[in-house]
């Protein structure tokens, strides 16, 4: 007894000893600071438990670590002053850990926000609305127990001039000076201070804000080659109490320091590797935040320069050899292990720094880091991890840059609400698994625990496929073929070409036109199959409400004879009856009178719902806004968008202009990708790992491929057969999305038909970015077209032999040979 009286007396002379302040004012100046009890423990090399115990005067620091902490406090004292008491009005009682005000947190400030209470799945707790402990505003979350606003965003009080001064000096912001006929805007993707009010000031913004497509002086882009670009419209707009950065990028200024491209987020106390290791364990307020409210967020990134590289002491290159590689491998391990951390088992151009829960140094946390240089580099295997981050990271000269990447990558998960996965297809089903998720979690209230469930209209797991729907590599419909029997052909249409029209041969040229986005253009409405398809016979006809795949025969059933048959990938008449998806059903019995009584048999979803809504607004929004950004918008004449589609990809030095340019390629390939991956035949795998991994995975679903594909395909027939309706005019070749008209000049106005007033006729072909509209691909001479079809060639294989002028193009330049259709990934360009 008497040695725990003992120890109990040296505590107590320890605490008097130390010369630390009082336990509450240590709480008071870490919260001033925006400091986590993780972030202070990380710096200390101690478990963020004792500084909790600091703060609330249960222990003491011990006198190897009192001095390191004595000096922070000290520094944070200097910079938040306590606030003046009233000598005559006591101020009213607050919880005694949070007696000062948080600090303004102002986009041009250092500061990092108190981290929030979290469930197992990441999300936010929250409960009873209560006075936040810093502006007494009602709030239902908590940051350790206590009521606290989302992210810190309540606007007390600001500290002193000098405190802010302080703040702004310790985290300047890489911002490149404006021009002089420009002005000052802010750094790209960085959230602008809000401006305060007298009533309820403003929080600051959570999205990143994209610099103005007329930023760039006039100067530098002439009136004459490039026409001025429509404001883009706004990205998704977050709750304004978001505070969470996607990407960082960690580079070194010219004094050694570190220098961040967000300058909220705090820099690594030193230059040494366990620094930087200890930074990243901190609870850095790096994260995707969730689309939707079951969803779950994703980590965040921290990408390394050249320049930070060598200060850590890491290689340049990536090592090649395996010596070289379990060497690094064995150095960032033995670094982050004396912060409780671990690094993935493979090192690459991407990997992942992670602290496990009850790890010492701090609490669970990942980071995903990417080092640009390396970006490329590795093996096949590592170079696939960040296949789809490399062009994110591409600047105009060509090299990998750190800050170049993070910026796009803001803008990315900003516009899509999902981070880059491995390939495009992938990412695809990310984002679809984000903005509508298959499983939700919930809390069983007696024993704490979490567990998940699907949840309603998911789409369910499993080798679900109907043999005449199973896709090319299924044994179904290997099967299938082999009795002879008829499987479903849904497809976009295929080298489809007919005769001139007497007319049509005396016209001089052949202009080509291509949809753009034609899948976005449908996707966003249509009812899909979500649920197993269930046999029906002689089923009835609901009008096309149900998916599905129908029995049907449209031998009998004319159609237009300049047209290509709209039910036929090859644009041929059938030869007999076959699968059709419903949308190729509903036209034909709307359009040409084909007769459902007719269908003796179909295989229907038990549940039909507009699966992709939600996944089309997201990507679509972000094609738009970065067409916006190189001056092609909605509602553009045709004359306006021809002169703006010509020169979009000049980008000349415009960082917004280059990476809208590179963004909008990565969505046209993003919602490309996705709809083959409902069909994916992952040549890599043997055919029992296809089996086992890919056909009974959720995302496997080839009849969702069919439908979304005869939508399109029905939809553009729709287009052609209303413009020849209107003007007569029929294309003479078709290929994916691709057309080929006859016309007197070599343009595509004259095939345009408009109203009255002169605007495009809804419904018809139209010149425009949006998807759905059409845009110029090439102008050829109709003399070799003709000599293309005499050699049995589709002239579709010319549209990269000459310009939108009908310039010849060398057609020894690559990607112009024979086997170039225009057609990327099985549609358009766009």
């Amino acid at each position: 007894m008497s040695d725990d009286l003992f120890n109990s007396v040296d505590a107590l002379l320890a605490a008097v000893n130390t010369g630390l302040p009082l336990p509450t004012e240590r709480a008071r100046l870490r919260l001033a600071a925006g400091l986590t009890p993780a972030q202070i423990a990380a710096a200390l090399r101690v478990d963020s438990a004792k500084v909790l115990g600091w703060e609330d005067g249960s222990a003491v620091p011990g006198p190897d670590i009192a001095p390191a902490y004595a000096r922070l406090l000290a520094g944070l004292a200097e910079r938040f002053p306590a606030p003046a008491q009233p000598t005559t009005t006591p101020a009213p009682a607050v919880p005694q850990a949070f007696t000062g005000p948080a600090p303004v947190q102002d986009a041009a400030d250092g500061l990092v926000v108190p981290l929030l209470d979290q469930n197992p799945d990441g999300s936010l707790v929250m409960g009873p609305a209560a006075p936040c402990v810093q502006c007494g505003q009602p709030s239902v979350y908590c940051a350790q127990g206590r009521p606290m606003h989302l992210g810190g965003f309540c606007r007390p009080a600001a500290p002193a001039p000098e405190a802010a001064t302080a703040a702004v000096t310790q985290q300047p912001a890489p911002v490149a000076p404006a021009p002089a006929d420009q002005a000052p805007v802010a750094p790209a993707h960085v959230a602008a201070p809000a401006a305060p009010t007298a009533a309820a000031p403003a929080p600051v913004a959570s999205v990143p804000v994209r610099p103005a497509t007329t930023a760039s002086p006039a100067k530098a882009r002439p009136a004459t080659s490039r026409p001025a670009a429509r404001p883009a419209a706004p990205r998704p707009a977050a709750t304004a109490a978001a505070r969470w950065w996607p990407a960082v990028a960690l580079d070194v200024a010219e004094d050694g320091g570190w220098v961040l491209d967000v300058p909220q987020v705090p820099a690594p106390a030193g230059p040494k590797l366990g620094d930087w290791f200890a930074w990243l364990g901190t609870g850095l307020p790096l994260r995707v935040e969730r689309a939707h409210p079951a969803g779950r967020g994703g980590d965040g990134m921290v990408c390394l320069t050249a320049a930070a590289l060598k200060q850590l002491g890491l290689p340049a290159v990536l090592p090649t050899t395996e010596k070289a590689l379990t060497a690094l491998q064995a150095k960032l391990a033995k670094a982050a292990a004396t912060v409780g951390m671990e690094i993935s088992d493979q090192i690459g151009p991407s990997f992942h720094v992670f602290r496990r829960t009850g790890s010492a140094g701090g609490p669970k946390t990942s980071v995903r880091v990417t080092v640009a240089p390396w970006l490329g580099q590795g093996d096949g295997r590592q170079q696939a991890v960040s296949a789809l981050v490399a062009p994110l990271a591409t600047a105009p000269d060509g090299t990998k840059d750190g800050p170049t990447l993070t910026r796009r990558y803001r803008a990315f998960t900003a516009d899509l609400g999902a981070a880059p996965g491995a390939t495009t297809a992938s990412t695809a089903m990310l984002l679809l698994d984000a903005v509508r998720p298959r499983v939700e979690w919930t809390k069983d209230e007696t024993t704490g625990e979490w567990s998940s469930h699907p949840r309603e209209g998911a789409l369910p797991s499993g080798d679900l496929c109907v043999p005449q729907a199973a896709g090319a590599r299924h044994p179904l419909t290997r099967e299938l073929l082999s009795r002879g029997e008829a499987v479903c052909e849904e497809e976009d249409y295929k080298w489809w070409a007919r005769e001139l029209t007497e007319q049509e041969a005396g016209r001089p040229w052949a202009v080509a036109v291509d949809v753009c986005a034609s899948y976005l253009s449908v996707t966003d409405s249509l009812r899909l199959p979500i649920g197993p398809l269930e046999r029906v016979r002689n089923p009835a006809w609901d009008g096309g409400k149900t998916a599905g795949l129908w029995w049907c025969d449209f031998t009998t059933t004319d159609i237009d004879p300049l047209l290509p048959h709209p039910a036929t990938f090859h644009g041929q008449p059938p030869t007999g009856p076959g699968w059709y998806a419903t949308p190729t059903v509903a036209y034909m019995a709307t359009t040409y009178g084909f007769d459902p009584a007719t269908i003796t048999a179909a295989d229907l979803s038990t549940h039909t719902a507009p699966l992709l809504k939600e996944w089309t607004g997201r990507v679509r929004g972000g094609y738009k806004r970065a067409y916006a950004d190189l001056g092609l918008t909605d509602g553009q004449a045709p004359e306006e968008f021809l002169a703006a589609y010509a020169v979009h990809k000049d980008t000349g030095t415009d960082p917004v202009r280059a990476d809208a340019l590179v963004l909008a390629g990565l969505y046209k390939n993003i919602y490309k990708g996705g709809i083959g991956k409902w069909s994916d035949s992952a040549r890599h795998l043997d055919d029992q790992t296809w089996l086992e991994k890919v056909a009974a995975s959720w995302s496997y679903r080839p009849e969702i491929r069919f439908t979304i594909i005869a939508a399109a395909r029905i939809a553009a027939h729709r287009r052609l057969r209303k413009t020849l309706q209107l003007t007569g005019r029929a294309p003479i070749a078709v290929n994916v999305d691709s057309y080929l008209y006859a016309t007197d000049a070599p343009s595509p106005l004259e095939l345009l038909p408009v109203k009255d007033d002169g605007t495009p006729v809804p419904g018809a072909l139209r010149l425009g970015i949006a998807p759905g509209s059409h845009k110029h691909e090439s102008s050829i001479p109709l003399q070799a077209v003709l000599e293309a079809m005499e050699r049995r060639e589709h002239p579709s294989k010319l549209v990269h032999h000459y310009t939108t002028d009908g310039t010849p193009i060398d057609q020894e330049q690559p990607g112009t040979d024979a086997a170039s259709t225009g057609n990327d990934d099985e549609e358009g360009g766009n």
